[in-house]
C-alpha cells in the first residue's frame, strides 16, 4: 500500500441553462492506491457536495457562461485543467491531479468521472 498523502479533489459543474455557471471543490489528503482513492472520492460525492467551496466560472468577453457542450469540448482536448487553475492553487495541488468532476444539473448531482 502505498504510504504518501496525495491531494486529490472532488470538482462540482455546477450547470444551470446548459451554462457553467460556477465551479466546487473540496480537497482529501490520502495515501492507497488509485483505485482506493478513486473509490473513496465516489462515495463522498454528495457528502462533499454539501461541503464543497465555491470557484468562479470563466464568462467570455460578453460576460456569459461557458455552454456545458463548449466545457465538454475543452474536455474531450484535455484542457479542461485550465479552467481548474484557481481551484488547483487554492488547495496545492501537484500537477496531474487526481479529480472526480462531478456535473450538478439544475441541482441534481451526476455520476462524476476520474481523472488522472
Amino acid at each position: 500500500m502505498n504510504d504518501i498523502l496525495e491531494n486529490i479533489l472532488n470538482v462540482f459543474l455546477i450547470i444551470e441553462n446548459e451554462a457553467v455557471i460556477a465551479f466546487r471543490a473540496v480537497s482529501h489528503q490520502i495515501s492507497g492506491d488509485d483505485k482506493f482513492k478513486i473509490n473513496l472520492l465516489k462515495e463522498k460525492v454528495a457528502e462533499d457536495f454539501s461541503n464543497s467551496k465555491s470557484f468562479e466560472a470563466p464568462k467570455n468577453k460578453l460576460g456569459k457562461f461557458m455552454t456545458y457542450n463548449k466545457f465538454a469540448k475543452l474536455e474531450s482536448q484535455g484542457m479542461q485543467y485550465r479552467l481548474f487553475e484557481e481551484i488547483f492553487e487554492y488547495y496545492d495541488v501537484p500537477e496531474n491531479p487526481l479529480i472526480c468532476v462531478t456535473p450538478v444539473v439544475d441541482g441534481k448531482l451526476l455520476n462524476g468521472n476520474i481523472e488522472e
